[in-house]
């Protein structure tokens, strides 16, 4: 057993269980034992937001957790999110506001803004500024990422206001 330890949470919807090295980050967990590979590592100290995975409901660097420190814990990664069809629509608005450049940074993007957004509260341009403030892009001057998330946010709230039975994804398009 040379030291590992045992680990077992749910990783978008499913059961895992493994031996870690005590010191083994999050993220190094999810891409090395787990094969997810969206989180990506960037600056390993929780500054560039490329790590981020959603835990227990909350935006985490996963760079700056242990992998035993999620024990017993739910995480969802972009796949996961991207799977359930959670952040459909956030992708969507990144897709046709031209958002995505080179997409290193983009998992915690959109992790960054399905947290915003799942909020509920009513969102300007300075709190999705705000929100994406722990999320470095070189390719980006941000503005096409903020629209996005605009344009999402002002969708969800049309559709709360008129409990229309429409997708978020489908008002994407509509918000402009």
């Amino acid at each position: 057993m040379n030291g590992e330890i045992p680990i077992s949470c749910v990783v978008n919807g499913e059961a895992v269980g493994r031996l870690v090295e005590p010191r083994m980050s999050l993220a190094d967990f999810l891409r090395t034992e787990l094969e997810l590979t969206g989180t990506h590592l960037g600056c390993e100290m929780g500054a560039c937001g490329a790590c981020l995975v959603m835990l227990e409901g909350r935006a985490v660097h996963s760079c700056l957790m242990f992998a035993v420190q999620a024990d017993g814990m739910r995480i969802e990664t972009i796949e996961g999110l991207s799977d359930r069809k959670a952040i459909a629509d956030i992708q969507k608005a990144f897709h046709e506001r031209n958002a995505l450049q080179c997409g290193f940074c983009t998992a915690g993007m959109l992790i960054a803004a399905h947290e915003m957004l799942s909020g509920g509260a009513e969102l300007n341009r300075t709190d999705i500024r705000d929100g994406l403030s722990g999320n470095y892009c070189r390719c980006t001057g941000y503005e096409a990422i903020v629209d996005s998330i605009e344009q999402v946010a002002k969708a969800r709230r049309m559709e709360m206001r008129d409990g229309c039975a429409v997708s978020p994804a489908e008002l994407v398009g509509q918000a402009r």
